[in-house]
């Protein structure tokens, strides 16, 4: 509270009318932090800072944006017409123009006020642009921005360039699920780059989270995180309580260019299982990918997750599989919400009976559904860790069969060295340090032995046979 009375008294007294000879000053649409929406702003530029008010009459700002000479002011993935946003040491702001004319002028006007604040050897007019020290930028993690009713609490900083390693006491201080999947993803090296889309995409997503702060007694937030042996694809969950993420969901969804017809399924297949629990997830790859949806992690009846995929020749098949071997529940659903289709649907299945039965099972469905079989190495290693029981990943399209997998619980230490070997992908140091940070060293969760079918990875995810680590943050 007293760093926000503080900010407010620092607010006091200033009007649009106060602020004489502004650089640039009119309407635009502004993104909150907190609360994750749309408002109109009348924002006003001047002396390094970006006011924003509630309207032209207003006594004070609702807030200010306050440049630094390290600032950006560029294009955004958010998908809304003529949307930019600016980036500082505090956090990414998104807002958009009325039209594309508005949106250049402003984008202008900022990147000349930021271009002011420069000095000498920080790239200003006394000096080319490369003699820049960006390693003398004040660490942002010292300062605290106060928060209003459009603030959000201050972004991680991101690190220089894709060669800087992770800071070790951070990671060594993440101790709740947040700061343990935000140290998470500085582990990764194609998540340490600067100006990177997929960065500001995982950004864009993480501040969908529900807040901490009101949160009923039980009402637990759930995370997890996947990677592929490589460390070259990832996903990322989050979930729980359907009344405090379904909004911040649906805001999410629209902001990235979902449809709203992808939307209307959303609320029909939650209307049709009524889960307890919904989550987002985010997938992507140092290649570009990117891809979002959302799932229902709970106990369910098969015929009904099966409603939320596109009809088609797979899902036939799935149905066909399901009856011969008596399937009648899953255990999550979800779907991808992409702004082209086809859009893809996901199901997780506990498979009935003891291990051997449950192989058998398993088997068929590669064979039913047209996927190679996993190569013997790895089917071998599957068999020799011994696990308890195994489900089943299915993902279709109207196209047909999507990716298919098999998860087991727990994996050993020896068991993901193994499947490193078998696939000659070198463990690396970051994984040991990725699951340090995620779980204390506890190991993944599960490993899912993959295959994506030829002609779904887009040439940004890799196609064929993969191993997956899935880890509880």
């Amino acid at each position: 509270m007293g760093d926000k009375s503080e900010r407010a008294q620092k607010l006091r007294g200033i009007t649009v009318q106060s602020l004489k000879a502004p650089k640039k000053a009119g309407n635009l649409t502004k993104r909150g932090g907190r609360k994750a929406n749309w408002r109109k702003r009348y924002m006003v530029l001047h002396e390094g800072k970006l006011y924003y008010f509630k309207n032209q009459k207003a006594k004070m700002p609702k807030g200010a944006i306050e440049l630094e000479p390290t600032s950006r002011c560029g294009e955004t993935a958010v998908k809304k017409k003529f949307a930019f946003q600016i980036s500082t040491t505090k956090r990414v702001f998104f807002m958009f123009a009325p039209d594309d004319a508005e949106k250049k002028k402003w984008m202008e006007a900022i990147n000349q006020s930021i271009e002011e604040l420069k000095g000498p050897g920080e790239g200003g007019d006394d000096k080319p642009e490369e003699t820049k020290k960006p390693e003398e930028t004040k660490k942002p993690e010292e300062t605290k921005e106060p928060k209003d009713d459009d603030e959000s609490k201050p972004d991680e900083p991101k690190p220089k360039d894709d060669e800087t390693k992770p800071d070790a006491k951070k990671i060594e201080g993440a101790n709740t699920p947040r700061e343990r999947l935000t140290s998470a993803k500085d582990v990764i090296p194609f998540l340490r780059k600067q100006d990177s889309k997929v960065v500001e995409f995982w950004q864009i997503w993480s501040e969908s989270f529900p807040p901490t702060d009101g949160r009923a007694a039980g009402a637990a937030i759930e995370f997890e995180v996947s990677s592929s042996l490589s460390m070259e694809k990832l996903k990322w969950r989050t979930c729980g309580p359907q009344n405090m993420f379904i909004q911040r969901m649906v805001d999410f969804f629209f902001d990235v260019g979902a449809s709203e017809s992808e939307i209307d399924r959303l609320n029909n297949i939650g209307a049709l299982i009524e889960p307890s629990k919904i989550g987002s997830w985010i997938e992507m790859s140092d290649k570009q990918g990117m891809d979002g949806g959302w799932y229902f992690p709970v106990d369910m009846p098969i015929d009904k997750a099966i409603q939320a995929a596109d009809a088609g020749e797979a899902v036939d098949k799935v149905k066909e599989w399901i009856d011969k071997h008596k399937i009648d529940t899953c255990y999550s659903v979800g779907r991808d919400m992409g702004a082209m289709p086809p859009r893809q649907t996901s199901m997780k299945i506990n498979l009935p009976g003891p291990f051997a039965q449950q192989m058998e099972t398993a088997v068929d469905a590669f064979q039913m559904f047209g996927f190679p079989m996993i190569p013997e190495d790895a089917l071998n290693a599957l068999k020799a860790s011994n696990p308890s029981s195994i489900s089943m990943s299915i993902i279709t399209c109207s196209e047909g069969f999507v990716q298919i997998g098999i998860l087991a619980p727990a994996p050993s230490a020896e068991t993901v060295n193994k499947l490193c070997e078998i696939t000659g992908v070198p463990r690396r140091s970051e994984l040991d340090t990725f699951e340090q940070v995620l779980g204390g060293g506890s190991g993944p969760a599960y490993c899912e032995y993959q295959h994506l079918m030829k002609s779904f990875g887009y040439g940004v995810y890799k196609e064929g046979f993969d191993v997956i680590l899935h880890y509880k943050a």
